[in-house]
């Protein structure tokens, strides 16, 4: 009868160590996916910001040369004062977003952070 009840003690031992595994391998799962998505998600979004970077230069050099041109015969000083005044304030504007963009962090884990709080909430004793 002892030996039995043993056995079912560690049959119950085991199973909830099994249930226990599981729940942690299934949040380690989580936790990959969730680094893979913000990896690929960080990976486009350094492409779109570098390729908008490139064709926004272009385009900016391109105008200011434009501009010059069309004003070379009385105001090409001011053409080239205003371009760069322009182009002055558009670099301190993205750098003021990227600033905020950094202060405001990523939200990596947040899922698999949530996930296990709910688990510490269900395993924690009721009143």
């Amino acid at each position: 009868m002892a030996e039995e009840r043993q056995q079912r003690l560690a049959g119950s031992l085991r199973g909830f160590l099994d249930a226990g595994l599981a729940t942690a391998q299934t949040r380690l799962e989580l936790l990959a996916v969730e680094a893979q998505e913000e990896k690929l998600r960080l990976a486009a979004l350094l492409f779109n910001i570098l390729l908008s970077a490139v064709f926004l230069g272009f385009g900016v050099v391109f105008l200011a040369v434009f501009l010059t041109v069309l004003f070379w015969e009385g105001h090409r000083l001011l053409a080239l004062g205003l371009g760069m005044v322009a182009l002055l304030g558009a670099g301190v504007l993205t750098a003021r977003n990227a600033a905020r963009e950094i202060k405001r962090g990523s939200r990596l884990f947040a899922a698999s952070l949530g996930e296990l709080a709910r688990d510490r909430d269900a395993l924690r004793p009721r009143e």
